[in-house]
């Protein structure tokens, strides 16, 4: 049987941390920073972790 591709798109936005949990950037900060407080800024540029509601799907692309 041919091995699973891992999907591109997801394999550039999320990586592995070492206890499984899968790691993610913020969405909004990337342009139209100007309107944006600097709290609000600064909160976004920090990575999080992705909900365990949604880990299956993006293990599923990330052929885990």
């Amino acid at each position: 049987m041919p091995k699973q591709k891992t999907n591109s798109g997801a394999k550039k936005r999320f990586k592995i941390t070492g206890t499984g949990k899968i790691k993610r950037k913020h969405a909004f900060h990337s342009h139209i920073l100007t309107k944006k407080s600097t709290k609000r800024k600064r909160n976004l540029a920090s990575a999080t972790l992705v909900s365990p509601s949604d880990e299956g799907r993006i293990k599923t692309l990330l052929s885990l």
